[in-house]
């Protein structure tokens, strides 16, 4: 048996869609732990291109289970859609259920992260207006519904028209719109629990009685570590955490339960939204990353800010969560580049540090510090052994991993699942 989180390194969309779709082929379950719609993983197999939302990137497998676990917040339309789309496409989800503990994302929640990002002015955070934040607001102030809810629909009346009873509140008090009707809603969310009632579980008794099997789980987060709310580039973050401990919180399993914790790094840096990365890069090398990658955020279709590798916000990373072993996705996309650089290390108020500040108004005064290594210059997206890739790239990765402090067990060159190089076997 092998529990193993794949946990993202970066600001997110560092690519775990791929890893997760290729590693599940040997897991029996996917659980997803964190995050909601508002992030996506984009996975290319032999069933075509997809771009998932909250459905773990096992569904593909026949013989995998997927859990959407109690950490995630769920909009049933989103669900029900993306649902919809993958048995149209004849993916069978038969085997998706959701943790009776997950949050639910009502109306309100958007609504009021849509007016709270309109008050904000230019000082909005950049959120996707997906209800996220809102969602796990009301998680912490207890008048969250949860998806068991779903399952006593006279509890449902009740807890819903305690809640909106407050959010009309806001709605018309502060904001001067007008009150949302508790009947529409309700009614909305009685059809929502029909057709997803038969997947929603005790995920924590399946999982537990899997691990009493000994049988290989993969639990599967979303966004990155720097969007983490204690640890990332706060309040430019998200509203749940997407590290190894989150991952244990947010499936319902025991740390002691975890034997591969594997942080997923691109070959370069890039974020989508607001908040502070000291490694832009504001030129044409840019803008040729951007279009090459194709790096555009796979729901909200919004320009990722790119980068060179950072790795004083890396070394954090790996200290904060533990890796047992790194990832390194992308690399392909850096080939035609004929040199590369690494940020060792900021300037800031004129000292040199090595430490990624807490402070946002510290982190956007950092200048870096680079090691600038040659590139390569050659195609590695045939490489399948590491032996393969031309030696400047494997230098460049060697590089990355004394700097991280962890060595690479998987590098991606290519969309597929097969354009991996597999260095150690995370599921025997």
């Amino acid at each position: 048996m092998t529990v193993a989180a794949v946990i993202g390194a970066q600001w997110g969309d560092e690519g775990k869609g791929k890893m997760v779709d290729m590693l599940a082929e040997k897991a029996k379950y996917v659980v997803r732990f964190s995050g909601g719609d508002n992030a996506g993983h984009t996975v290319v197999n032999p069933h075509g291109e997809f771009v998932l939302q909250l459905i773990p990137s096992g569904i593909f497998y026949p013989t995998t289970t997927c859990i959407i676990g109690n950490g995630v917040v769920v909009n049933p339309a989103t669900l029900l859609k993306e649902i919809d789309t993958l048995n149209s496409r004849g993916i069978d989800t038969s085997r998706l259920f959701i943790s009776d503990r997950a949050h639910l994302i009502m109306p309100y929640h958007m609504l009021i992260e849509k007016l709270e990002e309109e008050a904000l002015g230019d000082k909005a955070i950049g959120t996707t207006l997906k209800g996220i934040g809102p969602a796990y607001v009301d998680k912490v102030a207890r008048t969250g519904i949860r998806a068991g809810d779903l399952l006593d629909k006279k509890y449902l009346k009740e807890r819903l028209a305690l809640a909106l009873n407050n959010k009309n509140k806001i709605i018309t008090k502060i904001y001067g719109k007008p009150a949302l009707s508790l009947e529409e809603i309700y009614t909305q969310y009685c059809r929502y629990a029909d057709q997803i009632a038969p997947k929603i579980r005790d995920i924590t008794a399946m999982l537990a009685e899997a691990i009493e099997r000994k049988e290989h789980i993969l639990l599967e987060g979303a966004q990155g570590m720097l969007l983490d709310p204690d640890f990332g580039t706060y309040p430019f973050g998200t509203s749940s955490s997407p590290m190894a401990g989150g991952a244990c919180l947010g499936a319902g399993i025991s740390p002691n339960k975890l034997d591969h914790i594997l942080g997923v790094f691109k070959a370069f840096q890039t974020r989508v939204g607001a908040g502070p990365m000291p490694t832009e890069i504001n030129d044409e090398t840019g803008a040729m990353i951007r279009e090459r990658g194709h790096e555009y955020g796979s729901i909200s279709g919004r320009p990722r800010d790119c980068g060179w590798f950072d790795a004083v916000a890396a070394r954090l990373s790996a200290r904060v969560n533990g890796f047992t072993s790194i990832i390194i996705t992308r690399l392909d996309i850096l080939d035609v580049l004929p040199s590369l650089k690494i940020c060792t290390a900021y300037k800031l108020d004129g000292k040199t540090i090595d430490y990624f500040p807490a402070s946002i108004a510290a982190l956007d005064k950092c200048q870096p510090i680079y090691e600038e290594l040659p590139g390569w210059e050659k195609p590695t997206s045939n490489a399948r052994t590491f032996k393969d890739l031309p030696a400047k790239a494997q230098k460049y990765i060697k590089r990355l991993e004394e700097l991280i402090g962890c060595t690479a067990s998987l590098i991606s060159v290519g969309k597929r699942r097969e354009d991996t190089i597999v260095r150690k076997a995370i599921f025997s």
